[in-house]
């Protein structure tokens, strides 16, 4: 039986002129990411995108990779029939076959997109669910709570059956609203905060601090592995591994211990915000969570944002440990950020950190350092994936 998705815009809808832009960027993202499995066509009219899936192709990782796919609100994945009642009613028993036989509450749904068919959305849903309930005996109309409901839509061309609509990703297409840079550690935060601003509509690029020896391969090994993740909610992304071994071992013997942190972060975001000018990237992203941990009180947030030109997205910002953990668990990434493999924030860690630091002594402490050649240094060596 021929079926196809149908998947409804979110946010999208709501654009003005710019609209077709988004509209473009989200059939690009689609197609790209369908055709790993299938070579389906796709195609928008009426403000529905319509996923034909051959008739060869495996249904259920056509509907995968699209419901990882954000700007969609809802999906149907529905049987294609011709435009009479008689196969829209033995197109809904085979189809629905297995639903139809176990519920016994049901009601009937159409949307008639075509207005020239002959009846109208109301007395199609009153016709075939009287004819339904006719045959299965089983079946009571029930139109407030019912266990299974049938969906018609006609259209201009085909009419479609399905058991209703399931929720997309939701958010906005990935690079309808431009690029930025984001800080991937091997913790359980980063790795949400890039799917959140992938969500908004952000292409990501993903910045890796690797200190080794102090940190092993296996460590990078766990980062890439995180960034693999979150492909597939972001398509296609670079991945720029840092070397960070200099840098902090400079810290360690010319900062006092409990400014390391603080001038680690500093050096960070300086390198992140001239990696992000190479790629044309508008802001940064980090997982930073307001009061999680020493470096992340405000007054810290603010000594190490003060480096940074470009904005600063922390969309990890107002939530607690277990909300992150939640979405962590939902998009796969919580099991490999939780393996014990240590990154570069936990070496060299002061014992008493500064959580109120002040601008004069950050700066203080920083020109024992050639902070331009160091950072220029750690760009020149930046080793690049793609995923």
């Amino acid at each position: 039986m021929k079926e196809v998705l149908l998947l409804k815009c979110g946010e999208i809808v709501l654009k003005g002129l710019n609209r077709k832009r988004f509209e473009d960027r989200l059939i690009a993202n689609l197609k790209r990411r369908v055709k790993l499995v299938a070579d389906c066509r796709i195609e928008l009219q009426q403000s529905i995108i319509y996923v034909w899936i051959p008739e060869d192709a495996d249904g259920d990782a056509v509907l995968e990779a699209v419901r990882r796919v954000f700007g969609i609100a809802t999906i149907c994945r529905a049987a294609v029939c011709g435009k009479t009642l008689e196969e829209m009613q033995s197109t809904a028993e085979t189809y629905l076959a297995d639903r139809i036989v176990n519920a016994t509450r049901f009601k009937v749904e159409t949307k008639r997109g075509d207005k020239k068919f002959p009846l109208t959305s109301i007395q199609v849903s009153q016709m075939l669910g009287g004819n339904l309930a006719d045959k299965y005996t089983q079946l009571v109309p029930d139109m407030h709570t019912p266990e299974l409901t049938i969906h018609f839509e006609i259209r201009t061309d085909h009419a479609f059956v399905h058991a209703g609509p399931e929720p997309g990703a939701g958010g906005m297409p990935v690079g309808a609203n431009g690029r930025a840079a984001f800080l991937l550690s091997g913790g359980i935060d980063s790795p949400v905060a890039g799917y959140m601003m992938a969500k908004r509509g952000l292409e990501l690029v993903g910045v890796h601090f690797f200190s080794y020896p102090y940190t092993s391969e296996r460590a990078k090994e766990k980062v890439v592995e995180l960034a693999k993740l979150l492909t597939r909610y972001t398509g296609r992304m670079t991945l720029l591994i840092v070397p960070f071994t200099k840098i902090q071992e400079e810290i360690r013997d010319k900062c006092h211990e409990e400014l390391f942190t603080l001038v680690m972060r500093r050096f960070m975001m300086r390198i992140a915000e001239k990696l992000a000018e190479g790629y044309d990237c508008g802001g940064l992203v980090t997982g930073e969570s307001l009061g999680q941990v020493a470096s992340q009180t405000m007054p810290a947030m603010a000594v190490t944002g003060a480096v940074c030109e470009l904005p600063v997205f922390r969309p990890c910002i107002g939530m607690d440990k277990e909300e992150i953990v939640q979405i962590a668990r939902k998009i796969g990434t919580f099991d490999t950020s939780i393996l014990p493999y240590e990154d570069c924030c936990t070496v060299f860690t002061p014992k008493h950190p500064n959580t109120r630091p002040k601008m004069a002594k950050i700066l203080e402490a920083e020109e024992h350092l050639d902070i331009d050649a160091l950072v220029d240094e750690a760009v020149a060596g930046v080793e690049r994936m793609i995923l």
